[in-house]
């Protein structure tokens, strides 16, 4: 079944997810007319690939104008030919960007579909997705509405005293220009008594508006401080969440207009003061309450201005590199990394020419990391206005590339102290424009970054930054591992099946959590509250292995991505299991009954167990040597499956595999997974490669639980056997299986 089927079939609570996924950038209607043909494709590959991306746009548009001549009904055709049209402006000159975005689509999807899978969410999942946050934003909604309705309000009553004042003025100067003689009379009495009636109503309008515009500010200002900050704030606890495997970060496109908003009626309310200046110079009297309160009240939207947009600067694109999308905030030396800094207000007047600088590690007290580093590219770009993001400014660095400093006598900093993987450092944004004559200067910074130089520590890279940002929302703590918290196993279990969704497709089930935490601390497993050090979790090693538990994880989740993905979506690895809890299931089973497991022992192996009963009844398990890397990469593991032979003392080799635990017949399971065949190359015979093991009953060297690859030279009856079994001739193949 497709993965579009799937998510159709889904409840109405997790739709409403899917449904946030997508818009302009990626209407559904795509989605849903093209399932199969996307579904199909490599996006994630053609992120980092420009030449690829451009393929997959041109073809994903040749695909769209297809379903479209084939579609009936008139209506559907105009829309997805509109839509034609806005992806071709939108894409064409940089189609690696709907590549991201399909990709993103599709990676969130498998997270929604695994998480259906799951009896219960985790806490952070929960805390992220409440009603209570829906409500929150609803009244954000009508806060902000009613402000920007009084404003608008203000700017009729400002208007009208203008009106009422300029009424005042004339008559005033007509009654000056009256000879003095008539000053006494009737009429000229009854024109002052007017004239002073129209003061007196005067004076109380401007005292009226002056009380309306510092209502509507102090509103604004608790606004701001109560709702529109802490959301702010959110956003970003949830971008941190996102960027280590959580939910789709979403929610800028409604902070930006609440953002816009919220300034657009600060301006106009600047506007209406200056307004108000104005009128004082036509006309002003004795307490006049203009020249008493504007000063203080521009003071306070000034203020709120500058504030308002300093806050709105904000790193919409964790540093990321290209080659590896789904692990931000982890930079290699000498490889270009993106990132990407947006204002979330739409300013009315402003120098277009807005130049945003990059600087690394800005103020970065001496000492603090053995390693310095520079800009190696040019640090220096100009923001420009998005169509796509509603017309704000926004600028992405797509060519940043770090070098380290060169040290004289070969002296590091504060070196030792950490490892290169716990050092963090940060990269910071500046920008400084003029609006409406007030001058503000812009500064953000990027969340910690983990600064590799080798490949090879991208593993140790992945869990600093997962444990920083799974522990703390501090924007720049950099000492953080100078003395790491501890995490509870409740939240961290749940980052954890937020790497298999990310990387594998599909999340962890309670049971696989619960080997794990038992692998880490025992039997308290169970208990959620259980703390688990930084160290235990990724520095030291498993009693009796050479490796950590982070390590010995991220080898299998490498294995997954690179060599299991079928078999794993399809659920049929049950992966975490111990050695007793595989025994107990298997036990009382039919002859043949398997299960998948990963390997204890080795970094990155799958193995798999099997029962078979002796003559008096007795449950025997056999469990092959665990299948790495080198192996998988020579035969698919559903064929190894397939093929798999067992060498025993004076009996046929066999397949031993009968039944996928608890009962799926091997090849209902596997069938259609299996995808090697025997070679048809005229004029040689036709060969395959099968994967043999060698199980000695009366071996002493070799436990009678587990079966090893044969180690040559196999002896001639064994070796006759063998051949007249496999019915081709084996004389000159090698085992790609052998150590």
């Amino acid at each position: 079944m497709s993965q579009w089927k799937q998510i159709q079939q889904l409840e109405i609570r997790l739709l409403e997810h899917v449904d946030y996924l997508y818009d302009d950038n990626f209407p559904m209607d795509i989605r849903q007319g093209l399932a199969g043909w996307i579904e199909s494709q490599d996006w994630d590959t053609a992120v980092s690939d420009e030449s690829m991306a451009a393929v997959l746009f041109t073809n994903l548009l040749t695909q769209l104008e297809r379903v479209r001549s084939q579609e009936q009904n008139f209506l559907q055709r105009h829309n997805m030919k509109i839509i034609q049209q806005q992806l071709q402006l939108k894409y064409t000159t940089n189609p690696a960007i709907m590549a991201r975005v399909i990709s993103t689509c599709l990676r969130e999807e498998r997270r929604i579909l695994s998480s259906a899978c799951t009896q219960e969410q985790g806490p952070l999942e929960k805390s992220l997705q409440n009603s209570v946050a829906f409500e929150r934003q609803k009244n954000m909604d009508n806060r902000v509405g009613i402000i920007r309705g009084s404003v608008q309000l203000m700017d009729q009553a400002v208007k009208y005293i203008e009106d009422m004042q300029d009424d005042f003025d004339f008559r005033y100067k007509t009654l000056q220009s009256r000879e003095s003689s008539d000053r006494n009379s009737d009429t000229m009495k009854q024109e002052v008594t007017k004239l002073q009636e129209m003061l007196n109503r005067l004076d109380f309008k401007r005292k009226e508006i002056l009380s309306k515009m510092d209502v509507v500010i102090k509103e604004i200002d608790d606004l701001t401080t109560s709702q529109l900050n802490p959301e702010l704030q959110d956003w970003k606890r949830r971008q941190q969440i996102a960027a280590i495997g959580g939910p789709l970060l979403t929610g800028l496109d409604q902070l930006q207009s609440w953002f816009t908003l919220t300034a657009q009626s600060l301006f106009q309310i600047k506007r209406q003061l200056d307004k108000l200046g104005e009128l004082v110079v036509k006309v002003t009297y004795e307490s006049d309450p203009i020249p008493l309160q504007k000063p203080q009240m521009e003071e306070q939207v000034k203020y709120l201005i500058y504030h308002l947009i300093k806050s709105s600067f904000v790193v919409e694109k964790q540093p990321c590199m290209p080659t590896h999308p789904q692990k931000p905030l982890i930079i290699k030396t000498g490889v270009q990394f993106t990132t990407k800094v947006r204002l979330l207000v739409k300013l009315p007047e402003v120098d277009y020419q807005l130049k945003v600088k990059t600087t690394f590690d800005k103020d970065l007290p001496p000492g603090r990391v053995s390693r310095q580093f520079f800009i190696l590219t040019n640090n220096t770009k100009v923001m420009d206005i998005e169509d796509y993001s509603n017309g704000c400014l926004s600028v992405e660095f797509r060519h940043l590339q770090l070098k380290e400093k060169k040290y004289i006598n070969g002296t590091k900093g504060n070196e030792g102290l950490l490892s290169v993987t716990e050092e963090l450092h940060s990269l910071s944004f500046e920008a400084c424009f003029t609006v409406q004559g007030l001058t503000i200067d812009l500064e953000t910074c990027s969340l910690p970054l983990v600064v590799i130089s080798n490949v090879s520590q991208l593993p140790g890279g992945w869990a600093s930054v997962m444990w920083y940002n799974l522990l703390t929302d501090e924007p720049r703590n950099l000492a953080f591992f100078g003395n790491p918290p501890r995490a509870n196993w409740s939240q961290l279990s749940e980052v954890l099946s937020w790497q298999f969704s990310t990387f594998a497709g599909r999340g962890l089930n309670k049971e696989q959590l619960t080997t794990l935490g038992e692998k880490l601390f025992g039997q308290h497993a169970s208990c959620s509250d259980y703390q688990v050090s930084w160290s235990k979790f990724s520095k030291e090693n498993i009693p009796g292995k050479p490796f950590s538990f982070w390590m010995w994880l991220d080898s299998i989740l490498e294995l997954i991505k690179k060599h299991l993905l079928p078999v794993w979506n399809e659920n049929y690895i049950m992966g975490f299991v111990s050695k007793e809890m595989e025994r107990a299931l298997l036990k009382d089973r039919e002859p043949g009954t398997f299960l998948l497991r990963f390997s204890e022992s080795h970094l990155g192996g799958i193995t798999f167990t099997w029962v078979e009963y002796s003559e008096n009844g007795d449950a025997k398990f056999n469990s092959v040597e665990p299948y790495t890397k080198n192996r998988l990469t020579a035969l698919p593991f559903a064929d190894i499956i397939r093929d798999y032979k067992v060498i025993s003392d004076g009996v046929v080799p066999e397949n031993p595999l009968k039944f996928l635990y608890p009962n799926i017949p091997k090849d209902e399971a596997f069938g259609r997974l299996y995808n090697s065949q025997p070679s048809k190359v005229y004029p040689y015979i036709p060969s395959t490669l099968i994967p043999i093991s060698e199980l000695r009953q009366n071996a002493s060297t070799t436990p009678p639980s587990s079966c090893q690859s044969p180690q040559p030279p196999m002896t001639p009856g064994e070796f006759d056997m063998l051949s007249d079994a496999l019915c081709f001739d084996i004389g000159g193949m090698n085992s790609p299986y052998s150590e």
